[in-house]
């Protein structure tokens, strides 16, 4: 019986820039900074520059930007 391999591969190593990402090193995902929850490459669309943390939801992204500039009650 073999084993299944996960479809994310390897984890990448990335720069965070305003409206692109550079890839470091190759792989095909990240992980979230604040959930840990992988994220493929294709698919990263939140991050936050200044931070280089990415993130996997808006909702994620929201909730950090929130907590970050103290509007979380």
């Amino acid at each position: 019986r073999k084993l299944k391999m996960n479809n994310f591969g390897t984890k990448a190593e990335i720069v965070l820039n305003h409206g692109h990402f550079q890839v470091k090193t190759p792989g095909d995902f990240v992980e979230c900074s604040i959930t840990g929850e992988k994220i493929t490459l294709e698919n990263l669309k939140y991050w936050n520059v200044e931070l280089q943390e990415v993130y996997a939801s808006p909702e994620v992204a929201l909730n950090r930007y929130k907590e970050l500039n103290g509007l979380n009650k």
